[in-house]
């Protein structure tokens, strides 16, 4: 990461953190830099005009006054990093969702650093991993967990049998080679995990899903599947 980034980065964690801000040895390490290196880019972006103040005492740091700060910036390389991601696992849930993000990303980006991403990701030749297939009903599942929606869907078992059952979705989960459907099946009045693979029909229904916390059903995640963190 070179400075320009660093500023950048600095400037968008301390965003992210709001009031509570973020001390120098937090930022040291989440950029892998001296904290001396921190203060030098912290007086940089004073310098500069970015509205920052120190707040003292324990646990105090650095804070940002977004409401001064322009809209959210985003570096070439971050840009070529999210390109790669969507490239390298071009079926995940969700994944129409992130390349229209990213396209919105690339449109308001300078254009020196929307160059700058383009000439980063064209040096990145990527070999696509085999992916764990998802069935053509994915995007109405999709939908269903998005917008906490009740989902109807016909689903075949190990043994062969078929029914149809009012689903609660609660979470996806890619693990033992395959896509689950976490849900609250109605029909069985409990907890399943539901192999998307075997699901052969979705409809997605107007009736909002109750919220449901997946550890409180579901318990402790695989060792395989472990929840998505933004941060």
């Amino acid at each position: 990461m070179n400075r320009t980034e660093r500023l950048y980065a600095i400037a968008e964690e301390l965003r992210a953190a709001g009031r509570s801000g973020r001390t120098g040895a937090w930022l040291a390490r989440r950029l892998e830099v001296s904290t001396r290196t921190v203060k030098r880019d912290i007086d940089a972006l004073l310098q500069a005009g970015v509205p920052l103040w120190a707040q003292a005492g324990p646990g105090g740091g650095y804070v940002l006054d977004s409401a001064g700060m322009p809209p959210l910036s985003v570096t070439g390389a971050e840009a070529a990093a999210i390109a790669v991601a969507l490239a390298a696992l071009p079926d995940l849930p969700f994944a129409v969702d992130g390349r229209s993000a990213l396209a919105k990303v690339l449109a308001v980006m300078p254009a020196p650093e929307r160059e700058r991403a383009e000439a980063i990701a064209a040096r990145l030749w990527l070999r696509t991993p085999d992916e764990v297939p998802r069935p053509a009903v994915a995007r109405v599942i999709d939908e269903a967990v998005r917008r906490q929606r009740v989902l109807v869907i016909g689903f075949r078992d190990r043994n062969g049998e078929l029914t149809e059952r009012a689903v609660e979705p609660v979470a996806l989960a890619c693990t033992g080679g395959h896509w689950n459907l976490l849900a609250w099946c109605r029909l069985r009045q409990g907890p399943r995990w539901f192999r998307t693979d075997r699901i052969t029909a979705a409809h997605l229904t107007a009736e909002p899903a109750p919220e449901h916390d997946p550890a409180t059903l579901f318990g402790t995640p695989p060792p395989d599947a472990r929840p998505v963190r933004l941060r």
